[in-house]
Formats: C-alpha cells, sequence, structure tokens
C-alpha cells in the first residue's frame, strides 16, 4: 500500500494478529498509522496463521479474566464492522484429575470472577456430552457456555482491512532491522532495504523474532523462545462426523496433566478433529525445521479413552506448524521498552501458544500504551520486562531448563 509523506504518529512493527489489532485501534481513534510486515502479509512463518483458535473464559490464572472477556466483546464489535464472523460460540469443558493444582485455580478463578460454570463427575461429563466424551473416575470436568472458535488467518485479514478503512498504511516484505531514538521527534525505523520511517510513537509485535529485534534495538535480552510446535486433526469414524461437529453442542476442550491437550470441534476440516498437544520444540525462526513434527504416545492414548474409539487414534489425518513464543512462566510481555526510548516504544510479544484469543483487548491495550502511557481497569505487574530481572526464573539459562522441563512433559 503506498503513502505520501514520512513521518507518522505511530509505527507498528509486525502484522501478526497482535500488531494488526493494534494498528486497527489507533487507526480508529485517528492516528496516522503505519502497519510494517518483513513478509507478506497472512504468511504462515509465525503465530497468526491457520484454522482454528480456541477462546474460553475458565483459566488458572485470574488476571487473564478481564483480556478474555474484554476481547469477546471486541471480536463481535470488529466482525460487526467487517460484515463477516471470524468467532463462532461453543461450550468450553476443562477437564483432569480431581487433585489438578492447574484445574483447582480454573473454579477457584470462575468462583471469584463469577464465571458461570458446572463442576461435573465422570457420570456427569458423559451425559453431558451425549456419551461423545470419556473421563477417568477419579477426574472431573469443569463446563462452560464461555467457549468458542477463532479463525486465525481470517482474523488478522479483518483487523488489517479494518485498520485500512480507517486510514493506516500498510507495507509488506519491509524487514526491520533498526529502531532509534530520534531526539524530541520520536524515532526512526530502519528497514533491510535501506528505508527508514518516522514516527512519534512505536509499537512492536515481532512474535518469534521479538528477542532478537529487542536485543538489536536496546540490548536487552527477553527470555522470550521461539518453539516449533505441531497441531493435528484426527479423523472421526464414519457415522460419528455430526457429533463431533461445531453447531453439535461440541465443547472447545482442555485436558489438565501431562501432557497438556486442547482441541476443538470439527470446523476447518468436515470429518476431522482437532486435538494437539500444548508444546512444542526450540527453534530459530529463520532456520526452522518445517518438521515433521514428533505425535506422543500419550497424545494418541488420550485420544482413544476421551473419545471412546470414535475417533481414529492411530495417526494424525492431517498436520500443521505454528511457532510458539514462549516465555519462561507462560505470560505475555506487554510494556515499555524504557531506557532511551522512554514511552516512545512499547511492546507486545511472549504470547506462548495461548494469547490469540485475547488479541482484541492486547491491541488495545498496546494502543493505549502508546498514546497515553497507562492502560486504565487493566493490572499489567504480570506483563512487564523487569519480573525477569526480579524473577531468577527469568535468566536466560533458567529459562532453556524451564523449556527443556516443558518438552518432556509433552512426551
Amino acid at each position: 500500500m503506498g503513502y505520501s509523506g514520512d513521518e507518522f504518529d505511530v509505527i507498528v512493527v509486525g502484522a501478526g494478529v497482535m500488531g494488526s489489532s493494534t494498528a486497527y485501534q489507533l487507526a480508529k481513534r485517528g492516528q496516522r498509522t503505519l502497519l510494517l510486515e518483513q513478509f507478506d502479509f497472512l504468511h504462515h512463518r509465525g503465530s497468526s496463521h491457520g484454522e482454528s483458535r480456541t477462546i474460553r473464559a475458565t483459566y488458572p490464572e485470574d488476571y487473564y479474566f478481564s483480556l478474555v472477556t474484554e476481547s469477546y466483546r471486541l471480536w463481535e464489535q470488529a466482525q460487526a464492522e467487517i460484515g463477516f464472523r471470524v468467532y463462532f460460540k461453543t461450550q468450553h469443558l476443562d477437564m483432569g484429575p480431581a487433585d489438578a493444582k492447574s484445574l483447582l485455580s480454573v473454579i477457584a478463578s470462575c468462583r471469584k470472577n463469577a464465571v458461570p460454570h458446572q463442576v461435573l463427575n465422570r457420570r456427569q461429563v458423559t451425559e453431558r456430552f451425549s456419551g461423545r466424551i470419556d473421563i477417568p473416575d477419579d477426574w472431573i470436568g469443569v463446563s462452560c457456555e464461555l467457549g468458542g472458535v477463532i479463525k486465525p488467518t481470517k482474523a488478522v485479514s479483518m483487523f488489517q482491512t479494518l485498520a485500512l478503512k480507517n486510514g493506516a498504511f500498510l507495507r509488506d516484505n519491509i524487514e526491520v532491522i533498526n529502531i532509534a531514538k530520534d531526539g524530541d521527534r520520536g524515532v526512526t525505523v530502519t528497514a533491510s532495504n535501506g528505508e527508514k520511517f518516522r514516527g512519534k510513537k512505536c509499537v512492536v509485535t515481532a512474535g518469534a523474532w521479538m528477542r532478537k529485534l529487542v536485543k538489536t534495538v536496546s540490548g536487552i535480552e527477553l527470555p522470550i523462545q521461539p518453539l516449533e510446535t505441531n497441531v493435528c486433526y484426527w479423523r472421526i469414524k464414519e457415522g460419528h462426523e455430526g457429533k463431533y461437529a461445531i453447531g453439535s453442542d461440541f465443547p472447545t476442550f482442555a485436558s489438565y496433566g501431562k501432557p497438556y491437550i486442547y482441541g476443538t470441534p470439527s470446523l476447518e476440516y468436515p470429518g476431522l478433529i482437532k486435538a494437539a498437544v500444548h508444546g512444542g520444540y526450540q527453534c530459530d525462526p529463520d532456520k526452522r525445521p518445517w518438521g515433521p513434527g514428533f505425535v506422543p504416545d500419550t497424545l494418541k492414548q488420550w485420544i482413544e479413552q476421551r473419545f471412546k474409539g470414535s475417533v481414529d487414534s492411530s495417526r494424525p489425518a492431517a498436520t500443521q506448524l505454528c511457532v510458539y513464543s514462549m516465555t519462561p512462566d507462560e505470560d505475555f510481555v506487554i510494556d515499555f521498552l524504557g531506557g532511551e526510548f522512554g514511552k516512545h516504544v512499547v511492546i507486545g510479544g511472549g504470547f506462548s501458544g495461548h494469547g490469540f484469543k485475547m488479541s482484541p483487548a492486547v491491541g488495545k491495550v498496546l494502543a493505549d500504551l502508546v498514546l497515553t502511557g497507562e492502560a486504565k481497569g487493566v493490572e499489567l505487574k504480570h506483563f512487564r520486562i523487569e519480573r525477569f530481572q526480579e524473577n531468577p526464573r527469568g535468566n536466560i539459562k533458567d529459562y532453556e531448563d524451564q523449556v527443556g522441563l516443558l518438552l518432556k512433559s509433552t512426551l
């Protein structure tokens, strides 16, 4: 997209879902906004592509509750503006051992935040979902009406289109190699092709490239580790396809334990259900192995047991590769870059494989921070950069050990 002039109110670096949502929020507020992407728009090299992501209100950490509930509202608002759907409502089911700490935290968070939910035993889970899901006797389920499926590539396209409609300028195949303070004028963003862009403020949402870019720009090495993850789709056996399809009251789901497994009803591929392990393998985003993804036997066993033989668990019918940007505590990084940049540069990254659902609210928060210096009504202390200095888990060596534990838990 061409543009005239060389100075902007805000330059957003990285046009995945977080950057595109931020650009939409900024342009909607009348800011002269430039959105830069190092590859083609809607590329498949990062974390913002594919056919489905879950959205749920049940979180072990209750500080995500306000971001999720705001995102539900903003998803509805944005798709009303664009005129097509990216968010499809479902129920959601969390399940796991009755003494699993994370699952008990989910229940506690639901109670604290008045999230409508039901705690179910094995028999009640079977009855609630008409025999389509089975859990062991010593497990429980937590059923909630606030679930859903988001269409990722379609959602990114939606935010970019809305940003454009509101006056933003969009450029792809522009690789940012540096961001420098430009006196009192703001910042200068330099691309690998030699182009320079000046902005009063800047937001960096570089996904798996966040660690590299931030270190180049500021010398700060954020413990954000890219992981290549394998998303699996399994064939529903003949005669059972409709039972697991979206619209049949089959839920999005998450299974707490080792491994942590998540999935969605059949939607993007008729006759296939999505079920995958939360985790992956360390990678350099510029030198990825691109598979083949490993499918642990524990996932195959889970498929066979939970779906009572109605889904072929011998091997996935299809797989897709994606990238996580993982932090040691799996919490986000939303903060000012600080140092010489002060509050002129805001960063949003480390979304750890669970941030996509909150992208509308995160975009709003990043826009608030870069324009006003604060995000009213949102508690950001869990997302500050300083936690990595204060917490020994935040240094790089300990982080690599932590990632190793995460990988072991998926096998």
